[in-house]
């Protein structure tokens, strides 16, 4: 968002986890009172999904009641709220990508936490909220801290230990470039876009193992990746088997993502040049 913002005409103030605790509601408001911005994204999460298993209510605190107190103190002072939601709110059943007007039924806890997050925005801040839901995100030279990278990385830094890279073939989804991700979110808040839930994901879907595939590809890497089917379940936590999203409302605004290829190419490029 900060690196993409100067191009949108938008000057974006940033703060880290160490600069800033979302559950401590006071610590939020008072960075809103110094910067009195217009506009408020949040991006934080607790989002490793088994320990959202272990541990549910700091899931529920950073998923669900940070969102909620972001949202009031947003609508008390007029201020537009963004928070990112996940493709985990449904269960995968429908068999096609999930449009936004699509029933939610999360499997686990951090689908339930997130779909909470969601409801509690929306209620909390009925005509200037709005819920970006995307799917497989990765992008950053080190990608997530939690997850010590995301999912291009760390696969990466595996087939330079393994000679046969093990990868899922039934889960469905949307890889989604975080550069793709924050321009369609500025160009949505630079649109006409109402309050609501809107998909911004890189067009097209594919399986995890197709998307490795893809991966090795562009990079060169000469191993075998074997596809295995675990029947939406890893670590022993039930997953969607077709999370894909499809950006129906975003489309009706003008707003096009790049296929998932393209948008891989744009990451193995930016990577090689750093």
């Amino acid at each position: 968002i900060v690196k993409n913002s100067a191009s949108f005409d938008f000057a974006v103030v940033g703060f880290g986890r160490k600069e800033l605790d979302v559950i401590n509601e006071f610590q939020v408001a008072e960075k809103i009172a110094k910067v009195k911005p217009d506009i408020l994204i949040n991006t934080s999460a607790y989002h490793i999904v088994s320990k959202c298993e272990e541990n549910p209510s700091t899931a529920m605190a950073v998923n669900f009641i940070a969102i909620d107190k972001m949202a009031r103190l947003c609508k008390k002072y007029g201020i537009k709220f963004i928070t990112y939601s996940t493709d985990y709110v449904f269960d995968g059943e429908k068999g096609a990508p999930y449009e936004e007007d699509d029933k939610p039924n999360p499997l686990q806890i951090y689908g339930i936490s997130k779909l909470a997050g969601e409801c509690a925005a929306l209620n909390s801040h009925p005509k200037g909220a709005f819920v970006i839901r995307t799917c497989g995100l990765y992008g950053g030279d080190k990608g997530s801290l939690e997850k010590k990278g995301n999912f291009v990385l760390n696969i990466i830094k595996e087939a330079q230990s393994k000679r046969v890279i093990e990868v899922s073939s039934e889960q469905i989804v949307s890889p989604t470039f975080a550069g793709d991700l924050s321009k369609a979110t500025l160009k949505l808040l630079n649109s006409k876009a109402e309050s609501g839930i809107y998909h911004l994901v890189d067009e097209g879907y594919c399986s995890w193992h197709e998307f490795t595939q893809e991966i090795f590809k562009l990079t060169k890497i000469d191993k075998e990746i074997k596809p295995v089917d675990r029947s939406g379940i890893s670590g022993g936590i039930k997953r969607p088997k077709f999370s894909a999203l499809k950006n129906t409302k975003a489309k009706s605004l003008g707003i096009e993502l790049p296929s998932w290829q393209e948008g891989l190419k744009k990451y193995i490029y930016e990577l090689s040049n750093l």
